[in-house]
Order: structure tokens, then C-alpha cells, then sequence
């Protein structure tokens, strides 16, 4: 059985991307959405004290391929079921693409 403290939950992406491949407006609505669930962290977590504002692990902004998204791990399901749904009722709601994002082999280090 996997060791819970050293499995990675599942991410997936939801783009700035309609069905049809339209770019959703505004353009700033990935830093909106992770604005919105900067809150829901884990337990004893904490960004730098100097920054003005900090964003979730569990929701953060990015781009993929030139398109702006977000990032959202399927911790957050555990952590607060509630932000969860808003996150997929955000996503279905807008007709917004939603990918798999495919975990990464981890890099060992020589040394």
C-alpha cells in the first residue's frame, strides 16, 4: 500500500478555453478564481509573511501552451468539498476545457 505522506494527489487544468475553443473573458479570470480560494489550505500552512497575497496549493493560476489556467489538485476535494464544487460548478457553468494533467516522473538527484 502507498505511503499517504508521499502520494501526490491527481491535478487537472482548467483553461481560459470554451468547448468551442473561444478565450473566456476577462482576461484575468484565472487570478480571480485562485484570488477566491486562496484560503483553502492545509492545515499549519502559510505563505511568506511579506506577500500580499498568497494562492492556494490547491488552486493556482498559470499558462498552458500561451493559454491562461488553472491548476487544480484533487486535495481540495478532502480539504473543503464545498470549494471543490464551486471550482467544477465554475468550470462547467462557463463552458470551460478541462484536462488531465499528467504527473511527472519524480528527479533524482546525484549527489
Amino acid at each position: 500500500m502507498a505511503d499517504p505522506a508521499k502520494t501526490t494527489a491527481r491535478e487537472f487544468f482548467i483553461q481560459g478555453l470554451t468547448s468551442n475553443g473561444k478565450p473566456f473573458r476577462p482576461s484575468d479570470w484565472a487570478e480571480r478564481l485562485a484570488g477566491v480560494m486562496a484560503r483553502f489550505r492545509p492545515a499549519g500552512s502559510s505563505g511568506p509573511h511579506a506577500a500580499h497575497l498568497h494562492y492556494s496549493p490547491y488552486v493556482r493560476p498559470t499558462v498552458l501552451a500561451g493559454v491562461k489556467s488553472v491548476v487544480v489538485s484533487e486535495a481540495l476535494r478532502d480539504a473543503e468539498p464545498m470549494a471543490w464544487h464551486f471550482v467544477l460548478g465554475f468550470a462547467r457553468d462557463n463552458d470551460l476545457q478541462v484536462l488531465d494533467a499528467c504527473p511527472l516522473p519524480e528527479v533524482q538527484k546525484k549527489g
